[in-house]
């Protein structure tokens, strides 16, 4: 997979690139990433790329031009979508990691300040991603949560395959609880099937398990199911 991140940050990237999954998905080829900066477009002295909007308002707008000129660069060598990182997006969940990963290729915007010049957007985008109904600082860390749930998915990346598939939302529901040595912890013990080795009971528990966390934690889960 080919993943391509235009950024005024490319720094910031280095976080899913030398660490986790997101390496693991680097280092055996499952997936390429190269970052392009807008400040690299631009001609004056002091690489601006961003201005006051028109109309007036508080805070600045990251310029079109330089973002256009990068998103171009990418899309030389990736004819993949154009994927804005947005509040107003589409919000991002399991189905939808889930299609990304089974691409090929994307291009990932990451605006920053009051957002990106909207000519950019009708002109560029081909689909905007929300990672919730809330707003950062700037679109890497919403673009890095992204690549790092899809790297995972990626083949050959999980030392387990078994392992994204037991991951909570794969089956609609939150997972069930984990447990590891030692056996007592601060006077509490792992519960006893778990202990049992009779995989059948093991794993109607777990079912069960998980069917409770969803009801106490996301009961919203269970009644999509059901509409």
């Amino acid at each position: 997979m080919q993943i391509d991140v235009v950024t005024l940050f490319p720094e910031m990237f280095d976080a899913i690139s030398l660490h986790g999954m997101s390496r693991v998905a680097l280092d055996k080829g499952a997936m390429s990433l190269k970052c392009y900066n807008p400040r690299d477009e631009t001609q004056d002295r002091y690489r601006r790329v961003d201005d006051r909007p028109y109309g007036g308002g508080p805070g600045m707008v990251m310029m079109a031009e330089p973002l256009a000129k990068s998103i171009d660069r990418a899309k030389s060598s990736n004819d993949g979508e154009v994927i804005y990182l947005s509040p107003q997006g589409q919000r991002l969940d399991h189905g939808l990691v889930l299609s990304l990963a089974a691409r090929d290729s994307f291009i990932l915007l990451c605006g920053r300040y009051e957002g990106i010049d909207q000519r950019v957007i009708d002109s560029r985008v081909d689909r905007e991603i929300s990672i919730g109904d809330y707003v950062v600082a700037g679109g890497e860390i919403p673009a890095m949560m992204l690549i790092d749930a899809v790297s995972r998915l990626l083949p050959q990346v999980l030392g387990n395959a078994d392992s994204a598939k037991e991951d909570s939302f794969s089956n609609g529901m939150l997972d069930c609880p984990h447990y590891t040595r030692p056996e007592i912890f601060e006077n509490m013990a792992v519960p006893e099937v778990l202990l049992s080795g009779d995989h059948q009971k093991i794993a109607k528990w777990r079912k069960q398990q998980a069917t409770l966390m969803t009801r106490l934690k996301r009961p919203d889960l269970l009644d999509k199911d059901l509409k």
